[in-house]
């Protein structure tokens, strides 16, 4: 009798092993608004970093993704996180090394960047006003090329950091200082 019963749950057990097995080998199809990474600097010298998802356009507007004088996640899905190494300057204020979210409100003729202490957010969704860190407005400049996919790059300048958010022919530059 006992072994009969350590047989039926060595065969049970055997069974579940099997069927995990098999399901941990499905995958899911590719995400439609990838996420994506930039960073500026490296090691102990790594300034800035964002994780972002990275929309299409397939066919539309940036006007009709992005709501005008509306909060935007910046990019797709999540909100895009923003993580400083170091303490930087974004509008004049001091924004303490961490992460935070970071939100945009576009416009026509310039966007206004928001850095925000709600984390964890999916869209805009999580935004609250009385969470802001900093905020800048920047102009809205138009680019030679049309980018399909939402972008994020930085390059240095001459008192920190430039963050470019390009999409279309939409263009932003914005400055996080030392």
């Amino acid at each position: 009798m006992k072994t009969s019963r350590l047989l039926t749950t060595i065969s049970f057990a055997f069974m579940m092993l099997i069927s995990f097995n098999a399901e941990a080998q499905k995958f899911s199809s590719l995400d439609k608004s990838p996420l994506d990474a930039a960073s500026f600097g490296r090691g102990n010298d790594q300034l800035i970093k964002v994780y972002y998802g990275r929309p299409q356009l397939k066919g539309r507007t940036v006007k009709e993704l992005t709501q005008k004088d509306k909060v935007w996640r910046t990019g797709a899905n999540e909100a895009t996180e923003l993580i400083l190494f170091k303490d930087m300057k974004l509008g004049g204020k001091t924004v303490k090394a961490g992460t935070y979210s970071l939100f945009t409100v576009p416009g026509d003729k310039e966007w206004t960047v928001i850095v925000s202490s709600d984390v964890n957010n999916w869209g805009a969704s999580g935004y609250k006003e009385d969470n802001t860190v900093a905020s800048i407005t920047v102009p809205v400049t138009e680019g030679k090329e049309s980018l399909e996919a939402f972008s994020i790059a930085f390059d240095k300048s001459d008192d920190g950091v430039h963050m470019f958010i390009g999409w279309g022919t939409t263009r932003v530059a914005v400055p996080f200082t030392k």
